[in-house]
């Protein structure tokens, strides 16, 4: 079931992207010849008016066709004053940035229905849960404050990091027990305790734990602060997004982190079948990503179009398909470079260290 609604929800997130296109070029008056969820060979078509409405077999985006897009097309007469580069500059920048502008508003409201609704859990440094036959349930009790891991402080990502470096001797297999222990910190009644406590190897998280969950503390919002709190994540992530994408030019590190359309996906799948709302922040990260994504100012993407839409409004006259091919062809290497790494890193993850989901 969780494929399933996974799947659902990714053609959720295209088709409502290609949906603003469609009704923005509806509105402003383009011809609009298809509106495709996926791409060809379609299994499905159905004409309505002057718009072919399809599904298509390979599930890695869609598409929306408006007359006069694309280099040296044919125009009927008839049509021709409908056709996109007819249009205003104005007119085709609206199109075009109501696709990733759908995808906005999309992880917008998702954000805004899970602060408003279900607030936040913000994680805290106190042990509360202890998992029965892991290696933190015969020394740890709830209530220890976890201080530092090998003598390392930090926030709670940082201290759980700490614990994943200690590893299994060879192949990390599921329930492997780590070389050293981990030299566990903790405030309890005041007191500072150090355990050794050997860390053991959970595939389902791809990394070495103890077996414990923090306890979190809850916070509830008003309609006004949902949506603040909103803006503030959006915000968050999209300046990590946009850091990552251009260290991929130049650092390892940042290349391995990518993760494509196969790691998006299984993540949201793995999400899905132990926490709803963890599985829908995600779906509003990944909506949020693909806007960013989109546009950036390289064509065949959306970001593309409107920079050579705003370029002919500086110069004042179009810009000659010919210099739009060779920049599409810039562009597109630049696409499936990005689609290789993350497709690559994501192979990786399914045959090892999985996406660390939990």
């Amino acid at each position: 079931m969780s494929f399933l609604l996974a799947f659902l929800g990714f053609a959720a997130l295209i088709l409502l992207h290609e949906f603003g296109h469609f009704a923005a070029a509806k509105a402003v008056g383009m011809r609009v010849e298809r509106f495709s969820l996926f791409f060809p060979p379609h299994i499905w078509k159905r004409q309505r008016g002057e718009t072919e409405y399809a599904i298509g077999v390979i599930p890695l985006g869609g598409y929306v066709r408006i007359t006069g897009m694309t280099a040296n097309e044919e125009v009927p007469e008839e049509v021709a004053y409908r056709a996109y580069h007819r249009m205003p500059v104005w007119k085709r920048v609206v199109v075009i940035a109501a696709g990733p502008g759908m995808n906005f508003l999309i992880a917008f409201l998702i954000l805004y229905a899970l602060y408003g609704f279900a607030g936040t859990n913000s994680p805290t440094d106190r042990v509360h849960r202890l998992e029965a036959g892991k290696p933190a349930a015969a020394v740890l009790k709830p209530g220890d404050r976890l201080i530092a891991v090998d003598g390392r402080r930090g926030d709670i990502p940082a201290l759980s990091k700490q614990i994943a470096t200690h590893h299994c001797a060879g192949r990390q297999v599921d329930g492997c027990a780590a070389v050293t222990p981990a030299a566990v910190t903790v405030r309890r009644a005041g007191t500072l305790r150090t355990f050794q406590i050997t860390p053991r190897y959970d595939a389902a998280a791809g990394r070495a734990r103890l077996g414990f969950d923090f306890a979190t503390d809850h916070q509830s919002y008003g309609p006004v602060g949902a949506a603040g709190q909103s803006v503030k994540e959006m915000w968050r992530v999209s300046t990590v997004t946009v850091s990552a994408i251009a260290k991929i030019f130049y650092s390892e590190k940042a290349r391995k982190d990518v993760s494509g359309v196969v790691g998006s996906y299984e993540t949201t799948r793995q999400a899905i079948s132990f926490d709803w709302l963890y599985a829908l922040n995600i779906l509003a990260i990944i909506s949020l990503s693909l806007a960013l994504v989109n546009l950036f100012p390289f064509l065949p993407l959306d970001g593309g179009h409107i920079f050579w839409a705003l370029a002919e409004k500086v110069r004042g006259r179009a810009i000659p398909f010919a210099v739009m091919e060779r920049a599409s062809v810039v562009g597109f290497v630049l696409i499936i470079c990005l689609f290789a790494i993350g497709l690559t890193n994501d192979i990786g993850r399914l045959e090892g260290q999985g996406f660390s989901v939990r």
